[in-house]
Protein backbone atom coordinates (compact mmCIF):
# COMPACT_ATOMS: atom_id res chain seq x y z
CA UNK A 1 0.00 0.00 0.00
CA UNK A 2 3.38 2.26 0.40
CA UNK A 3 3.98 2.11 -3.01
CA UNK A 4 0.38 2.87 -4.37
CA UNK A 5 0.54 6.09 -2.32
CA UNK A 6 3.86 6.73 -3.23
CA UNK A 7 2.95 6.73 -6.57
CA UNK A 8 -0.57 8.65 -6.19
CA UNK A 9 2.13 11.32 -4.30
CA UNK A 10 4.26 11.73 -7.08
CA UNK A 11 1.32 11.78 -9.83
CA UNK A 12 0.53 14.36 -8.30
CA UNK A 13 3.15 16.47 -7.75
CA UNK A 14 3.87 15.78 -11.44
CA UNK A 15 0.73 17.29 -12.43
CA UNK A 16 1.75 20.45 -9.92
CA UNK A 17 5.02 20.53 -12.30
CA UNK A 18 3.05 20.64 -15.25
CA UNK A 19 0.82 23.26 -14.51
CA UNK A 20 3.45 25.25 -12.96
CA UNK A 21 6.62 24.64 -14.84
CA UNK A 22 5.81 24.43 -18.51
CA UNK A 23 6.38 27.63 -20.70
CA UNK A 24 3.63 30.23 -20.53
CA UNK A 25 5.65 32.64 -23.04
CA UNK A 26 8.38 33.49 -24.28
CA UNK A 27 11.14 32.85 -22.21
CA UNK A 28 12.26 34.61 -19.03
CA UNK A 29 9.96 35.97 -16.31
CA UNK A 30 8.24 38.69 -14.59
CA UNK A 31 8.24 39.79 -11.36
CA UNK A 32 5.09 39.74 -9.56
CA UNK A 33 4.80 42.54 -6.63
CA UNK A 34 3.54 41.69 -3.82
CA UNK A 35 1.60 44.74 -3.24
CA UNK A 36 0.09 44.71 -6.73
CA UNK A 37 -0.83 41.12 -7.01
CA UNK A 38 -2.29 41.53 -3.21
CA UNK A 39 -4.63 44.76 -4.90
CA UNK A 40 -5.34 43.25 -7.72
CA UNK A 41 -6.74 39.98 -5.43
CA UNK A 42 -9.07 41.81 -2.31
CA UNK A 43 -9.92 44.08 -5.45
CA UNK A 44 -11.41 41.74 -7.58
CA UNK A 45 -13.10 39.13 -5.33
CA UNK A 46 -16.58 39.84 -7.13
CA UNK A 47 -14.27 38.33 -10.67
CA UNK A 48 -14.36 34.66 -11.24
CA UNK A 49 -11.22 35.09 -12.84
CA UNK A 50 -9.33 36.40 -9.88
CA UNK A 51 -11.15 34.08 -7.50
CA UNK A 52 -10.28 30.74 -9.60
CA UNK A 53 -6.38 32.30 -9.82
CA UNK A 54 -7.05 32.53 -5.55
CA UNK A 55 -8.46 29.44 -5.05
CA UNK A 56 -5.56 27.66 -7.64
CA UNK A 57 -2.82 29.26 -5.76
CA UNK A 58 -4.67 27.99 -2.48
CA UNK A 59 -5.43 24.71 -3.41
CA UNK A 60 -2.35 23.66 -5.87
CA UNK A 61 -0.60 21.97 -3.37
CA UNK A 62 -3.31 20.76 -1.33
CA UNK A 63 -3.51 17.05 -3.12
CA UNK A 64 0.12 16.52 -2.77
CA UNK A 65 -0.33 17.77 1.34
CA UNK A 66 -2.77 15.35 2.26
CA UNK A 67 -1.00 12.42 0.59
CA UNK A 68 2.25 13.42 1.83
CA UNK A 69 0.98 13.77 5.39
CA UNK A 70 -0.25 10.39 4.61
CA UNK A 71 2.91 8.92 3.42
CA UNK A 72 4.98 10.91 5.80
CA UNK A 73 3.95 10.97 9.39
CA UNK A 74 6.63 12.88 10.48
CA UNK A 75 4.65 15.70 8.57
CA UNK A 76 2.05 15.43 10.91
CA UNK A 77 3.84 18.14 13.34
CA UNK A 78 2.79 21.38 12.54
CA UNK A 79 6.39 22.86 11.97
CA UNK A 80 7.81 20.10 9.73
CA UNK A 81 4.65 20.45 7.94
CA UNK A 82 5.14 24.24 7.65
CA UNK A 83 8.82 24.35 6.33
CA UNK A 84 7.76 21.61 4.03
CA UNK A 85 4.55 23.73 2.84
CA UNK A 86 6.82 26.48 2.67
CA UNK A 87 9.63 24.99 0.93
CA UNK A 88 7.54 23.76 -1.81
CA UNK A 89 5.76 26.67 -2.55
CA UNK A 90 9.07 28.76 -2.96
CA UNK A 91 10.44 25.96 -4.73
CA UNK A 92 8.09 26.50 -7.69
CA UNK A 93 8.72 30.31 -7.74
CA UNK A 94 12.48 29.61 -7.81
CA UNK A 95 12.31 27.30 -10.05
CA UNK A 96 9.98 29.70 -12.60
CA UNK A 97 12.83 32.28 -12.07
CA UNK A 98 15.57 30.02 -12.63
CA UNK A 99 14.33 28.53 -15.78
CA UNK A 100 13.16 30.30 -18.84
CA UNK A 101 9.96 29.54 -19.03
CA UNK A 102 8.45 32.95 -19.90
CA UNK A 103 6.39 32.95 -16.06
CA UNK A 104 5.07 35.53 -13.44
CA UNK A 105 7.48 34.93 -10.17
CA UNK A 106 5.15 35.95 -7.21
CA UNK A 107 6.40 35.40 -3.13
CA UNK A 108 1.96 35.92 -2.92
CA UNK A 109 1.72 32.69 -4.96
CA UNK A 110 4.60 31.08 -3.26
CA UNK A 111 2.51 31.91 0.12
CA UNK A 112 -0.86 30.94 -1.25
CA UNK A 113 0.66 27.82 -2.30
CA UNK A 114 2.17 27.47 1.08
CA UNK A 115 -1.01 28.34 3.20
CA UNK A 116 -3.03 26.13 1.47
CA UNK A 117 -1.12 23.04 1.58
CA UNK A 118 -0.73 24.27 5.49
CA UNK A 119 -4.09 24.00 6.11
CA UNK A 120 -4.88 21.02 4.36
CA UNK A 121 -2.27 19.35 5.98
CA UNK A 122 -3.55 20.31 9.21
CA UNK A 123 -6.55 19.16 8.72
CA UNK A 124 -5.95 16.05 8.26
CA UNK A 125 -3.32 15.84 10.82
CA UNK A 126 -6.21 16.76 13.05
CA UNK A 127 -8.34 14.64 11.81
CA UNK A 128 -6.41 11.35 11.71
CA UNK A 129 -4.11 12.45 14.65
CA UNK A 130 -2.56 10.71 17.41
CA UNK A 131 -4.27 8.99 20.48
CA UNK A 132 -7.17 8.43 17.27
CA UNK A 133 -4.79 6.67 15.16
CA UNK A 134 -1.99 4.62 14.98
CA UNK A 135 0.65 4.95 12.46
CA UNK A 136 1.03 1.80 10.13
CA UNK A 137 3.75 1.79 7.43
CA UNK A 138 2.81 5.36 6.61
CA UNK A 139 -0.60 4.33 6.68
CA UNK A 140 -3.77 5.65 9.46
CA UNK A 141 -5.33 2.39 11.26
CA UNK A 142 -7.60 2.63 14.06
CA UNK A 143 -6.19 1.73 17.88
CA UNK A 144 -7.26 -1.23 19.30
CA UNK A 145 -7.59 -1.81 22.48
Amino acid sequence: MRSLLSAVLAAALALVAVLTLVPAGGGGWAWGSPAVEAHWYLSGLDSGATVLQLLGNLLLLAPAAALAVVRFPALQSPAVLAVAAGTAGAGIEVLQWLLPLGRVVSPLDALLNATGALAVGLLLTALIGPGAARLRGGFVAPCRG
